[in-house]
């Protein structure tokens, strides 16, 4: 009898377990989603000033660069690729804008138009080492990574360009408005306009299926006839132009264009994408996934400074965080269908 009480239970554990798994696999948002939940509940019990409208507000700033490096990234992880050149092309754009309004002396809007080219072209650039040259996109990234970083040390020959010294236009991203006691920034809605867009693109448009078809089996999409080297192209070269996008909210984040930052913007975009739930394996996850993400890596900063954690342990929780997000994957992947 206690026998038969004990497999009945392993069938139930069995059984809400995989409840679980094919409940993550079909809806990949929940996981994050509920980890944010719990994360902000978690911290707001530790420290009553997280969940003040300024704290809040300032999350969402500190996240704004980084998710929007993070939805190019997404794209790109959808079909099965890494870019690790995502902060080196967002920082070199917000240096080529702020020097083509200083040193050529351009005006605002043409300096931001030009910037975006380069970082589109920056994105193309990768899209063709990886779809003419058949080069793996670990090391395409890897070398236009250094290269990027190194032009941009060039060009800007370690100075930091100030905001005063540039049109307001380079700068305006950084400037935020009340709404009630919450502070949003132009950077911030320009976000999350293009996490809309991106959204219906990839859920709504043929171009969207084509790009979850490449990354869940590229010889799959080729035989069914999608151009599957027009499909990585495309991704790459959108990728490009919303790193620039986001080298422009970093001018206006910063109010100066800096050759020193952003080492660190490759790990956090990347993290952001894995924590939302998006598979390094490509074909499954979706870019609501990857903003949550970003909420969750920024909330987790914030939550743990204020409750006087070292910064050391905070790079250790979000470690931690990832390897657990792709473990969870792993665990996902194997559901039957």
């Amino acid at each position: 009898m206690a026998t038969a009480t004990a497999d009945f239970d392993v069938r139930r554990h069995d059984s809400f377990g995989l409840r679980v798994q094919h409940a993550l696999h079909a809806n990949p948002v929940l996981g994050p989603l509920a980890v944010l939940i719990v994360a902000i509940i978690a911290f707001s019990i530790v420290n009553a000033r997280f969940l003040t409208a300024t704290n809040l507000s300032l999350v969402l700033q500190q996240v704004t660069v980084i998710a929007t490096l993070a939805l190019g990234q997404t794209l790109i992880i959808l079909t099965a690729g890494i870019d690790l050149s995502a902060g080196a092309i967002a920082v070199f754009s917000s240096i080529l804008m702020a020097n083509f309004c200083t040193k050529a002396g351009m005006p605002g809007v043409i300096a931001l138009i030009l910037g975006l080219a380069c970082g589109t072209a920056m994105g193309a650039i990768n899209g063709m080492l990886v779809t003419k040259i058949k080069l793996p996109p670990f090391i395409v990234t890897l070398g236009t990574l250094t290269i990027f970083f190194s032009l941009n040390s060039v060009v800007s020959q370690s100075q930091t360009v100030r905001g005063t010294d540039m049109p307001a236009l380079m700068t305006w991203t950084g400037t935020s408005f009340p709404i009630g006691n919450f502070r949003l920034t132009y950077g911030s809605i320009i976000m999350l306009l293009l996490f809309a867009y991106f959204f219906y693109a990839l859920s709504r448009t043929a171009w969207g299926k084509h790009v979850y078809a490449t990354g869940d089996d590229v010889e799959a999409a080729r035989l069914a006839g999608i151009q599957t080297g027009r499909v990585l192209f495309s991704v790459y070269t959108v990728a490009g132009l919303l790193y620039a996008i986001g080298g422009w909210i970093l001018i206006g984040r910063l109010a100066s264009a800096s050759p020193n930052v952003g080492t660190e913007y490759n790990l956090d975009s990347i993290t952001a994408v894995v924590l939302g739930g998006t598979s390094l394996f490509g074909g499954r996850g979706s870019v609501i996934g990857t903003l949550i993400g970003a909420l969750i890596v920024g909330v987790f900063r914030n939550g743990l400074q204020l409750a006087g954690v070292e910064v050391v342990w905070q790079g250790f929780a979000i470690g931690l965080l990832v390897l657990v997000a792709v473990s969870l994957d792993q665990w996902i992947r194997k559901v039957k269908t």
